[in-house]
């Protein structure tokens, strides 16, 4: 076995207990000087204060004495010397001191002003009044009240010498046009181009405001002309054009929608123009756009509960053709009854029959089947032929247009909708 070997030992210098004791006499010898010396320092500096504070009083009050001694004696004073600080205002007897000095160092008075005090006044009480008016000022008189004079005063003339004023020049117009009332046989123009089946009132008036229309030759562009009934019309060709573009489609409405705008939670039938409810068996090659759907108007009415042909309309036209005042299209009808008709009821329905006050127009009515009735119409009152056969004692428990002039329902099927073609009119 082997023995390993020994570490080695590390050994300190041996300190003398001599020397210990030296350096700590030393050290505290030191501190205690070191502490003696800050507290005579301490003490220099408090004494210095006291000195410095006490010698500034007697300098001060020596200043002021000095400074009184050569005013009086009228003797100049020397402005760069120190004014004494006092925590108070200067007295009375001591301000024309200061005043003087300070004129002479040019600096601001070092006393402090007179206090403002407001004047007492008495608040008038009650409405305004002549004593809230500001007073003239000394020596200032109030000029008297003159009225502003008008410029015809200004320049000396009375009401009397007016001069009378020139008639204005009339506006130029068409040779046959006019202005003015209704008194000479004139009619309105868009009523003209209404009545000679060239467009509709609201299209005539578009286009008088873009000065599309003539009339003998002249243009006409401003709204409310009125002229002769037999005067010559002529558009301009973009009137046509932008007609030409104008569209008229046919619905099959079903049940549940109204012709006009939405009411009692039921939607316009107008929802369903649409690209995905057009006819898959369109005949025309019309090319559908959303814009299209913009201004179109329903051409008649059908009731919520009644199901068939419906026209919207662009074209006023076709409009002013089909529910105009003078309309001669017929429109007809398929109606389920339930109830007995006598012959007498059934010529009451063709013709004798009255509502609201006034008396119907002849309709062909006929028995199609055994509880069907097929009515032909030149009018449409609300809710007409459910009216007719209440007052006969008959209840309406169907409805279907088949047919608006000469374009029939046919095979469109409920709500779907196609283009009326280029072809194709109701009369």
């Amino acid at each position: 076995m082997t023995k390993k070997p020994d570490r080695p030992v590390l050994t300190k210098p041996a300190v003398s207990v001599t020397t210990v004791a030296r350096d700590l006499e030393t050290t505290s010898a030191s501190g205690a000087r070191a502490r003696a010396l800050v507290r005579r320092t301490k003490d220099a500096v408090r004494e210095a204060k006291k000195a410095k504070y006490s010698d500034r009083g007697a300098s001060t009050t020596a200043t002021a004495n000095t400074s009184a001694r050569n005013a009086s004696a009228g003797l100049p004073v020397d402005p760069t010397r120190r004014r004494p600080r006092t925590p108070h205002a200067p007295d009375t007897a001591t301000l024309p001191l200061t005043a003087e000095r300070d004129a002479v160092a040019g600096r601001k008075p070092a006393y402090a002003k007179p206090e403002y005090t407001k004047p007492e006044f008495t608040k008038p009480h009650g409405p305004r009044s002549a004593h809230t008016r500001s007073a003239p000022k000394p020596g200032a008189e109030r000029a008297p009240f003159t009225p502003r004079q008008t410029p015809r005063e200004q320049r000396g003339m009375t009401l009397a010498e007016r001069p009378p004023r020139e008639p204005k020049a009339p506006a130029a117009h068409a040779p046959n046009a006019h202005q003015g009332p209704p008194d000479d046989g004139s009619i309105r123009l868009s009523k003209l181009m209404s009545n000679r089946g060239i467009c509709s009132r609201r299209e005539a008036d578009e286009w008088i405001a873009k000065s599309w229309v003539k009339v003998d030759g002249v243009i006409i562009n401003e709204l409310g002309s009125r002229v002769m009934p037999e005067v010559e019309i002529a558009v301009h060709p973009a009137a046509a054009e932008e007609q030409e573009r104008r569209v008229t489609i046919l619905l099959n409405k079903p049940v549940g929608y109204v012709s006009g705008q939405a009411e009692d939670g039921h939607l316009p039938a107008s929802v369903l123009f649409t690209e995905e409810n057009r006819w898959e068996d369109d005949p025309t090659t019309i090319k559908f756009h959303p814009m299209q759907a913009k201004g179109l108007a329903p051409a008649g009415r059908l009731d919520i509960d009644s199901v068939g042909l419906i026209v919207f309309t662009q074209d006023g036209r076709v409009a002013k053709q089909l529910i105009g005042d003078n309309s001669a299209v017929e429109k007809e009808y398929l109606v389920r009854v339930e109830g007995s008709l006598t012959e007498a009821d059934l010529k009451l329905l063709n013709h004798g029959l009255s509502l609201d006050g006034e008396v119907l127009r002849p309709a062909k009515v006929s028995w199609q089947n055994e509880d069907q009735l097929r009515f032909v119409l030149r009018e449409g009152k609300k809710r007409q032929i459910r009216r007719m056969c209440e007052l006969v004692g008959l209840n309406v428990v169907g409805l279907k247009r088949t047919r608006i002039g000469m374009i029939p329902l046919g095979n469109l099927p409920a709500g779907k909708w196609r283009y009326l073609a280029a072809d194709e009119t109701f009369s």
